[in-house]
């Protein structure tokens, strides 16, 4: 059974999305889906087969590996380490952190970052 909403105002877009993340591709290394907007702070949906380049964000980073796997470099100390990021694991980079992410192959990454971060 189909319950009925009735005349619902959504001023935001959609009531909700369903994301099948495995099946999403872009026509770019790093290309995105935008999911949501709350307040400044982004979810996007990445599709990537190559590096991106080393950055620091504006502001917090959390990323979440869906699909593939990501060698996550950052330097702490001066010091750049790896670290073998899998299916659900999660990258959180703080204010400051420099890091880039080499895919191992194709993934797809959920990334959560202030509007417009790098």
């Amino acid at each position: 059974m189909i319950a009925s909403l009735g005349s619902a105002i959504h001023l935001d877009g959609p009531p909700m999305k369903i994301i099948r993340s495995q099946s999403f591709t872009a026509d770019r290394a790093w290309g995105a889906l935008d999911i949501a907007n709350m307040n400044g702070i982004t979810t996007r949906l990445h599709w990537t087969d190559q590096p991106y380049k080393w950055h620091i964000n504006d502001g917090q980073e959390v990323f979440v590996v869906l699909d593939g796997q990501v060698h996550m470099h950052y330097r702490e100390e001066g010091l750049e380490k790896v670290v073998v990021l899998s299916v659900g694991d999660i990258f959180y980079a703080s204010v400051g952190t420099e890091h880039v992410a080499h895919p191992l192959g194709v993934a797809r990454i959920l990334v959560i970052e202030s509007e417009g971060s790098v």
